[in-house]
């Protein structure tokens, strides 16, 4: 049995879960989130807990048991507390701004970069190197968090581009630097 799927997931007081036609439906105070879960799995609600559980034990079922707990998880905690990403920019010039729903970056690119942040993002540039993403979807947040940093992923040499905060870039020694260590 899986590990992970066969834990219960307590419910906060602050969240509400429903399950209604093979969706799971999950509000808390920081907004909605609903899923469409597997019919090869069922979810039940139990003394203030969600159950759940599979019916054979083929490899796919096994697979897709610790997955959906851990989706439900992650509604849960995204609409109690909520997920951040916190993103910097390093190299000389390169900063950021947000204008509405767009985040405009000037990367050393011959034209500045605008990104359009979609709904369910809540993002923010409190200084030019440093953009903050919110949201109560961990996996929208995640994808967006990796589609900005894809645009100017962090070199090698220098250390320049988007980087997670707190990421560690193992950097090279240069050519020069190859050469006179012989």
């Amino acid at each position: 049995m899986s590990r992970i799927g066969k834990k219960p997931l307590v419910i906060p007081k602050e969240a509400k879960v429903e399950i209604k036609d093979g969706i799971i439906n999950v509000e808390g105070p920081k907004g909605k989130l609903s899923r469409e879960f597997s019919n090869r799995l069922t979810v039940e609600i139990k003394d203030g807990s969600i159950f759940v559980k599979r019916s054979t034990d083929t490899k796919i079922d096994k697979s897709l048991h610790g997955l959906w707990r851990a989706l439900i998880s992650n509604m849960l905690t995204g609409v109690t507390v909520g997920y951040t990403k916190n993103l910097e920019i390093v190299g000389v010039g390169f900063k950021a701004q947000m204008q509405g729903q767009v985040l405009n970056m000037h990367l050393g690119f011959s034209h500045q970069v605008n990104f359009p942040i979609p709904d369910g993002i809540k993002a923010e540039t409190p200084k030019p190197n440093l953009i903050n993403l919110a949201s109560i979807n961990k996996e929208l947040i995640g994808r967006i968090a990796m589609e900005i940093r894809r645009i100017y992923p962090p070199e090698p040499y220098k250390g320049k581009g988007i980087r997670f905060a707190g990421e560690y870039i193992k950097k090279k020694i240069g050519k020069a630097q190859a050469a006179s260590a012989k």
